[in-house]
């Protein structure tokens, strides 16, 4: 069994779930059951997968939940955008979503680039 709370890729996935948890607060409150609840959905499944994908005995399955991960943090960055887009969230300098995200996509994109490549 392997240790994903010690995974930089999970725990990298831990901040940006609780920076968008923190961001999705700006939303309107005629989005809590929308954009709200989709963009914590999706950020909640990317360390979730990744933790489900560390219990699979073969690196193809493994592989298969990193590259869920890989597709939330893609759902994620598109739900920033369209709140961002339609003025629902105001993104200061230092806000991080934007940069946890990249660095977590990063950061799935070499782990997954590592395992056993896909049938």
């Amino acid at each position: 069994m392997k240790n994903y709370k010690q995974l930089r890729v999970w725990q990298k996935g831990m901040e940006v779930a609780q920076a968008t948890y923190a961001l999705v607060r700006q939303l309107p409150r005629e989005e809590v059951y929308g954009l709200r609840s989709q963009m914590t959905r999706a950020a909640v499944s990317i360390p979730s997968n990744i933790a489900e994908g560390s219990s699979r005995t073969s690196e193809l399955e493994y592989r298969h939940y990193l590259e869920i991960a890989l597709g939330s943090c893609f759902e994620l960055d598109t739900q920033l955008m369209i709140a961002v887009q339609a003025n629902m969230i105001t993104l200061t300098t230092d806000e991080s979503l934007p940069d946890l995200l990249e660095e977590e996509i990063k950061m799935l994109h070499s782990f997954i680039a590592r395992l056993t490549p896909s049938v």
